[in-house]
């Protein structure tokens, strides 16, 4: 699906939502700039999560649980090997009550789980992404057009 703005992005992040349930990891890729965060922003609000989603750049996790299933806000950019992921519990998260979102998860290839949802969002122009969603392990199919009803 096409985005043309930080506000389409969020919009397809919710509509995303809807279909996110507890387990469910997503990998997102794309260069710096690309709408991550924003995609992250609108999942939170899809979930039910009012307060203000920031990235996690410096902190590596954030953890948003007032929606109707925990958000786990990764971002791997800053980390310089698996044993940080680890020592903050990683697996409990990856594997949890809630939703994780991971930024970067390049940095970090031993940490990926087996199944998830990998969302490439991919720069066309300054204002324009592509975003596709690839199912990896025994993740579901999401389609995101079924929400328009």
């Amino acid at each position: 699906m096409r985005s043309d703005s930080p506000a389409a992005t969020r919009l397809i992040g919710e509509k995303l939502a809807r279909q996110l349930r507890s387990g469910d990891v997503l990998l997102l890729l794309g260069d710096l700039g690309a709408g991550k965060s924003e995609l992250t922003r609108g999942i939170a609000r899809g979930l039910g999560v009012t307060s203000t989603v920031a990235s996690p750049s410096f902190t590596i996790l954030n953890v948003y649980d007032e929606g109707r299933v925990p958000l786990y806000h990764f971002d791997w950019y800053r980390l310089n090997d698996v044993e940080e992921l680890y020592e903050m519990g990683m697996e409990e998260y990856l594997s949890g009550d809630g939703v994780a979102v991971v930024e970067w998860p390049s940095q970090c290839p031993e940490a990926v789980p087996e199944s998830y949802l990998e969302v490439n969002i991919v720069t066309v122009s300054e204002t324009e992404r592509e975003i596709i969603l690839t199912p990896c392990g025994d993740f579901r199919r999401i389609d995101l057009e079924a929400n328009d009803e």
